[in-house]
């Protein structure tokens, strides 16, 4: 973790973090209030979004590519998903490289995040649960722990 990270003036939580959509749909505006354009519109829900600013009821979001826009807090969900970065990632019974697979997992999967060690993650996706290296996720920081 860095020494000092950024806190959101608005709700005192760290500056960048990941959330993800609780809305089936939401729109990206260019700035923080309904005047605004709309840039980008997501449509999947639960799809993990990073917050990387906050002013007042709008947090301004970035996705996977960088793309995204201030959408209002309520579009979104302090649950922790993933997006999986590469195809047919083994979801391993322990966080060992050689453990026995439990399934597969297909690149563009969005999967529930669930304890993180400093080099694994412990996903869930189609009813499935495994292990995954960090480095094939989209949502989790490098250096993120997680019980």
């Amino acid at each position: 973790m860095a020494l000092s990270q950024e806190l959101g003036p608005v709700t005192n939580l760290p500056l960048p973090r990941f959330v993800s959509m609780k809305a089936a749909e939401g729109y990206a505006r260019h700035g923080p209030g309904k005047t605004h354009r709309i840039d980008w519109v997501y449509k999947q829900r639960n799809q993990p979004l990073e917050i990387t600013a906050e002013y007042g009821h709008w947090r301004r979001v970035r996705d996977r590519d960088g793309v995204g826009g201030w959408m209002h807090y309520s579009l979104l969900s302090g649950t922790r998903t993933v997006l999986v970065e590469a195809d047919l990632v083994p979801l391993l019974r322990i966080p060992e490289d050689g453990a026995q697979v439990n399934a597969h997992v297909e690149q563009g999967v969005i999967a529930r995040l669930g304890k993180c060690l400093p080099d694994w993650c412990r996903i869930t996706a189609g009813g499935r649960s495994g292990w995954v290296r960090k480095t094939v996720l989209w949502g989790v920081a490098p250096d993120e722990l997680r019980e």
